[in-house]
């Protein structure tokens, strides 16, 4: 009897034994499964996305109503085509990418020269506030997959105003025809090249006399990475041969496109801070070496980095948050001024006769410096390295500045700097007063927009010019008298104007920097001369009450 009633119990403890491990093995298979499933579609997406000519970008919420250009279903992620815009849900992806054509940077199985070619619509997920081009009414306000766009002049049209004309005539590009290079006008120069012609400019497209084709070189590691949005919107305006992403391609080789286009006509916006210009003017120094100075493009700057001194002393502002539209943008590009800014060549010789290295050679677009700002630069350059995650806001960095610059206020590494080095202004010694550092200027604004030559305005000094191949040169009493010329509580020590600059450094190690860019120095010469002019693009459209002092006194 007691046996008999252990049986029931044992069962019953087999079955809660079984269940247990059931409730706990399915949602761990449930999980893995689902895992799998995910990863594998991920698999098949991305060889989707490598294998295509589209340049699909994958998002877990599109940025406003988009639905579907396959089965027409409203859709909150999915991916987009960042050139031509078609925007498709992940079951519809591989459908898309077979049925639809994205932009064609180069015309292909054309016989002769064509010179034109006809509109590229997309239908559906027209931009906001579009206007149709037939009937003047606003696009894309149905609730639905409706109305189309051209992706290359950007008209919309509604689907009952859409007419067979329409489909067959040529398109104009639109507003921005002047900065667009077409693809028929590749075609047409790739046939010359095999050829072996190069008369480009019987080819400009349109028989227009203003072409001014643009190029982007956007630094998507600069700033407030922005650079990944932008990339689409302007691959999205122009031809996506003219966009460049420098993290993937050097500026040396993407200039290369210069020499399929007539001379003197080609302007470049760099997108970035002022170190990613300064490496787009060296790659342009390159091209006249290699006997390409016909081919020089202008350069206009969007600025996304912290510092953007430079850009703002050329009128393009202290920096870029995605305030402006790309379009107004482009309009700033197509209506600026051409102008030259001057380069200089710094070259730093260590002291010693058994010193057999090279002198350090470095080319400077905005300033020298040797003392606490210099400093600051170093401490941070060098945290940096170590976390660059860390980094990436404009707001952060400018933080951590104020950090190095309020330590260096209490330690003042850099003190009696008049001591140890030797300076001369186009031969002649100059007396230094007492200092923690020196400061060499090529452009009028320093230190993340402080005019620094011009200082309060207290006294009749010349104004700083970027192109008369002179140097500004001024001397800082430390950190503290650094933060207060930024807020315009004091003046800087002004030490003169010159076009050949001499410092020596007699004992001593001490932080240096060439635009940004920082290192330890010991005992060396330094030595700063003129190197050859730049030629840039001037926006005139948000000047300061300091440029239009400026203007009116040229």
């Amino acid at each position: 009897m007691e046996g008999s009633g252990d049986a029931p119990g044992a069962v019953a403890d087999w079955r809660l034994a079984v269940w247990t491990l059931c409730s706990v093995l399915l949602p761990v298979l449930i999980t893995a499964w689902c895992s799998f499933q995910r990863s594998r579609r991920q698999l098949l997406i991305r060889d989707i996305f490598r294998k295509s000519k589209h340049d699909w970008h994958y998002t877990d919420l599109f940025g406003q109503p988009s639905y579907c250009c396959v089965c027409a279903q409203h859709i909150l992620r999915g991916a987009f085509c960042s050139c031509c815009g078609l925007r498709v849900s992940e079951r519809c992806l591989k459908k898309a990418d077979q049925r639809f054509l994205c932009k064609e940077i180069m015309m292909r199985g054309t016989a002769g020269a064509p010179s034109s070619m006809p509109h590229h619509w997309i239908r559906g997920n027209v931009p906001l506030c579009s206007c149709c081009i037939v009937c003047k009414q606003q696009c894309g306000t149905q609730p639905k997959l409706c109305d189309y766009r051209c992706v290359w002049c950007q008209y919309t049209v509604h689907d009952e105003c859409m007419v067979d004309c329409l489909r067959t005539e040529d398109c104009t590009f639109g507003e921005f025809k002047d900065l667009i290079i077409p693809p028929y006008y590749l075609s047409a120069i790739n046939q010359m090249r095999k050829e072996k012609r190069t008369s480009y400019e019987k080819v400009v497209p349109y028989d227009r006399k203003h072409w001014m084709p643009v190029m982007v070189l956007a630094n998507t590691r600069s700033g407030n990475n922005m650079g990944e949005t932008l990339l689409g919107e302007f691959k999205m305006l122009l031809n996506p041969v003219q966009v460049f992403d420098l993290s993937k391609i050097g500026p040396a080789k993407a200039l290369q496109l210069c020499t399929w286009l007539p001379c003197n006509t080609v302007r470049v916006l760099v997108c970035g801070g002022d170190g990613t210009v300064g490496w787009v003017l060296d790659a342009i120094d390159e091209m006249k070496i290699k006997g390409q100075e016909r081919y020089i493009p202008q350069v206009a700057i969007l600025p996304l980095g912290t510092g953007n001194d430079l850009s703002n002393t050329l009128g393009w502002g202290a920096g870029y948050a995605g305030e402006v539209p790309v379009e107004q943008i482009l309009r700033n590009v197509m209506e600026a001024d051409g102008i030259k800014l001057d380069r200089w060549k710094v070259q730093v010789t260590n002291k010693g006769y058994y010193n057999l290295r090279k002198p350090k050679v470095f080319t400077m677009n905005n300033y020298f410096s040797v003392g606490p700002d210099a400093l600051m630069a170093l401490n941070f350059h060098a945290h940096r390295e170590k976390t660059p995650s860390l980094f990436s806001s404009r707001i952060i960095n400018k933080a951590v500045y104020f950090f190095y610059g309020t330590k260096d206020c209490l330690v003042q590494e850099c003190k009696d700097l008049n001591k140890k080095v030797e300076l001369e202004l186009d031969g002649e010694r100059i007396e230094l007063p007492n200092l923690e550092g020196i400061i060499v200027l090529n452009i009028g604004y320093w230190g993340g927009g402080c005019r620094l030559w011009e200082g309060m305005g207290d006294e009749p000094y010349p104004l700083a010019r970027h192109d008369d191949g002179l140097l500004e040169v001024v001397g800082v009493h430390g950190s503290f008298h650094c933060a207060q010329i930024q807020v315009k509580l004091a003046n800087p020590v002004r030490l003169g104007q010159a076009h050949t600059v001499r410092l020596i450094l007699k004992s001593s190690k001490m932080p240096m920097q060439v635009d940004g860019e920082p290192w330890a120095q010991g005992p060396c010469t330094v030595t700063i001369t003129h190197k050859t002019h730049a030629l840039m693009l001037y926006h005139s459209g948000e000047q300061t009450d300091d440029d239009d002092a400026s203007s009116l006194s040229e």
